[in-house]
This record gives structure tokens, C-alpha cells and sequence, in this order.
């Protein structure tokens, strides 16, 4: 268990030191990804930046991630999911166009003018606070190879025994533990409550004074 996103942001970023791991970034996935990222980005004494992502819920079930976007058009779909529910094209397009709004909003709210973080022949790792479907942090791999990612590492304090598989599109998938008997991100978090923009705000700005 995790006392918090802060704890297991630490407890990450010592074993990523641990096993040498080095990034020219450290990205973290809105909201919750990034106080995780932040403290990452302290011990490896890198640059924070974000990768803003959402997760596509199937109509019916919207906590079951049926795909997912990202910055730079990025789109992911699970077709094997949509076909097993059965989701019809005009549902995925109203989803998607709904959450297409949301990431839009989310990126003026957290960047306001400020660009992205070049790229272009870096080394990215990318956190969030844990990797359930994969979705969104495939979508974010996607998103760092557009802006010209030369390598990509994703990490995470938890996820399922299947975490490497389900990611796609990452040079390296690392999670801190992998539990057999894995169901939610939430069930390893003492507190885990929600992260607002204001607070990511906050940390990629306190975070980057200092890097």
C-alpha cells in the first residue's frame, strides 16, 4: 500500500534511480499521474512536463476504457472490445468528441501559452499513478513519438501482471509492483483522492524551478 500519489511518487522514483534509469523528461498523465511524475522528476532531477490523455468509457459501462485520445490527434481504439459490446461507429464518435472537448479545455487550463517540451530526439519517461487498461498510457507514447521521442519508458507504482503487455508503443514498461490479484489503481493508494488542475499547475510549476 501507498500512503499517497506523493509516497509512491518517491518510492518510484528510488527505483527507477535504482535501476539507472535517466530521462531528458519526465512526463506525467493528468490529473492524477502527475504528483507522481513530480517526485520522479525530483529524484532523477529532470525537467516535469504533462502528456494529456483521456480514456474513451465504453456507452454503457463509462469506467470500462473502450479506448483512448491524446494531444497531437492521437487516437487508440480496442477493437476487439468494440466489437465483443458491440459499440456502433456513431458511439465512439460521440464519445470521443466529447472527450476530444475535455482534453482540449484540460490543455489551455494546464499549459495556458506555454508549449509543449521539445522532443524531438529525447528520452521521455512517462508516469502515471497506476496502469489498469493500458489505454491512456499507450495513448501517450503515441503522443511523445508525434512531438519525436527518440525512446520511451512508462512507468508506474502498480499495475496488473499484464501491465508490459497491455501498454503499447513504450521502449519500456516498469511498475514498482504488479500484484497477481490486480483489480484497481485505487486499492493500493491509502488516499486516493482526486488531484484538481490547480494542483498540477502548482507542481509543474514549484517542480521545474528547481530542475
Amino acid at each position: 500500500m501507498f500512503d499517497d500519489r506523493v509516497d509512491a511518487g518517491r518510492r518510484l522514483g528510488a527505483h527507477l534511480r535504482n535501476l539507472g534509469v535517466t530521462a531528458d523528461v519526465v512526463a506525467g498523465l493528468p490529473r492524477g499521474g502527475v504528483p507522481v511524475a513530480a517526485e520522479v522528476a525530483t529524484v532523477l532531477g529532470a525537467p516535469l512536463d504533462v502528456i494529456i490523455v483521456r480514456k474513451l468509457g465504453y456507452p454503457r459501462h463509462p469506467e470500462v476504457a473502450m479506448g483512448a485520445i491524446g494531444e497531437e490527434g492521437v487516437r487508440l481504439i480496442d477493437t476487439d472490445l468494440v466489437r465483443h459490446f458491440g459499440v456502433t461507429r456513431a458511439e465512439i464518435d460521440a464519445v470521443e468528441e466529447r472527450e476530444r472537448d475535455v482534453l482540449t479545455r484540460r490543455a489551455a487550463a494546464l499549459r495556458g501559452d506555454r508549449p509543449p517540451r521539445t522532443l524531438t530526439g529525447a528520452s521521455i519517461l512517462i508516469i502515471d499513478d497506476g496502469i489498469a487498461t493500458g489505454a491512456s498510457a499507450s495513448a501517450a507514447c503515441l503522443v511523445a513519438r508525434e512531438r519525436g521521442a527518440a525512446d520511451v519508458i512508462v512507468a508506474a507504482p502498480v499495475g496488473g501482471s499484464d501491465a508490459v503487455r497491455r501498454v503499447r508503443g513504450a521502449d519500456r514498461v516498469i511498475c514498482l509492483q504488479q500484484p497477481v490479484d490486480f483489480q484497481a489503481v485505487g486499492e493500493y493508494y491509502r488516499d486516493f483522492g482526486q488531484t484538481t488542475e490547480a494542483e498540477v499547475v502548482e507542481l509543474l510549476e514549484k517542480t521545474n524551478e528547481h530542475s
